[in-house]
């Protein structure tokens, strides 16, 4: 059915008709379909708000749900979003010329943060904080004046992975950007349906669909990153260790709080041994817990 020209959405249009390519999109599919489910993302219909920033991840975000949509299994409906920052030479036309040509309907919202963020931060030191600040400031707002129930975001399961070992190694807590939350003023959900799809899928399949990428120019182009340093990390171990991100991000599902140290999530003092006598010679086996 995928092959069919009457079956497919616009966005979908021209897609290699190769064996890979058709396991790569049905993989990406499955695995974004599998988060909305697992996580309780879908609100029968509720209006999403999906922010298009023009790079690989969110292109792929804005093409499965809207495959998922057409094909009946998600009942909402999609507005995409683009926040136009205003960092120097931005292509400003591209967006908006694609999602008319796709279909797709979206909002264009100019706000220069980026003079902002020039401005506040001090030379040498990363934008990366206050720019996703003022970013998701002004989606929050445009999410309620278009009646959204939820910002919807191209993180990925690499994104994910990278936030838990920053916040681990320079934050000193075991915590990363989870599927769904809600934001601080409690009205809108905060939803990542691409919390299980890899990097390198999403990158293979906004290249064979050949979309208009447009790279970050604020903080993509400064160096020393904390991200990029355990980005780079993670590759080395995945390359002494194929499959070893995946063995990772399973572990972020597994979380066995009485086998952490946070008294917060797991009563350590009101723990009891068992006051029973022992049987020196009793045949069974101790529970491991």
């Amino acid at each position: 059915m995928f092959d069919e020209a009457d079956d497919i959405h616009p966005l979908f249009h021209g897609a290699p008709s190769t064996t890979a390519f058709k396991k790569l999109r049905k993989r990406i599919v499955r695995h974004c379909r599998e988060a909305i489910e697992q996580y309780g993302m879908i609100e029968r219909d509720a209006r999403w708000l999906v922010c298009l920033s023009g790079g690989k991840d969110s292109y792929t975000l804005l093409a499965v749900l809207h495959e998922l949509k057409w094909r009946g299994l998600l009942p909402v409906d999609i507005l995409a979003c683009n926040l136009d920052q205003g960092q120097p030479g931005f292509p400003a036309t591209v967006l908006p010329e694609f999602l008319e040509k796709m279909g797709v309907p979206h909002r264009v919202e100019y706000q220069d943060t980026y003079s902002i963020v020039v401005d506040k931060v001090p030379q040498g030191r990363t934008y990366c904080a206050l720019c996703s600040r003022l970013r998701r400031g002004n989606l929050y707002r445009i999410a309620r004046e278009e009646g959204c129930c939820a910002v919807v975001l191209g993180h990925h399961r690499d994104d994910i992975l990278e936030t838990f070992f920053m916040n681990l190694f320079h934050g000193g807590r075991l915590a990363t950007m989870p599927p769904k939350l809600v934001n601080e003023e409690g009205d809108l959900f905060v939803y990542r349906p691409l919390a299980h799809v890899a990097e390198g899928d999403c990158a293979k399949f906004a290249a064979a669909m050949n979309y208009p990428i447009i790279p970050c120019d604020l903080c993509g182009s400064q160096d020393g990153l904390q991200r990029q340093q355990v980005k780079r990390i993670i590759d080395g171990w995945e390359a002494n260790s194929p499959g070893r991100r995946q063995v990772m991000f399973r572990a972020l599902m597994n979380a066995r709080p009485s086998h952490l140290l946070d008294p917060k999530l797991f009563d350590f003092a009101g723990l009891m041994r068992n006051t029973g006598e022992f049987e020196e010679n009793s045949t069974q086996i101790p529970k491991l817990r």
